[in-house]
């Protein structure tokens, strides 16, 4: 299936990155729940949105400008996604006090950014 962009995809990435700067220090937020965050403020199919909400963020994130946490994004899994920066990723995350397990996931129960409660 081709990856299919969100109508507005500039919007889109503001949206995300406007998530992605609040993520307090010590805290991860899934791709997933940043789309679910931001499903409401577009105008897009909700459905399409739970599909391929994921990804879209995950592209979005690819473009992030630096100067954004983007390291405090991880997978649903509460894993880093395989690709090129995901060592220094986890050495960032290390560094703020965020445990991995000996699977290599993260305890997204201590460790997720649970939005508006922090």
């Amino acid at each position: 299936m081709p990856f299919i962009s969100p109508h507005e995809p500039e919007i889109f990435d503001q949206e995300v990155w406007r998530i992605v700067e609040q993520i307090p220090f010590g805290k991860v937020i899934t791709y997933g729940k940043i789309a679910e965050l931001i499903t409401s403020k577009l105008r897009e199919d909700p459905k399409r949105m739970l599909a391929l909400g994921a990804r879209w963020v995950g592209g979005s994130m690819s473009r992030c400008p630096d100067g954004y946490p983007w390291h405090r994004v991880v997978n649903a899994k509460g894993e880093i996604s395989p690709r090129a920066g995901a060592v220094r990723q986890r050495e960032l995350l290390e560094a703020e006090g965020i445990q991995f397990q000996r699977s290599g996931k993260i305890d997204l129960k201590r460790f997720a950014w649970l939005v508006n409660s922090d």
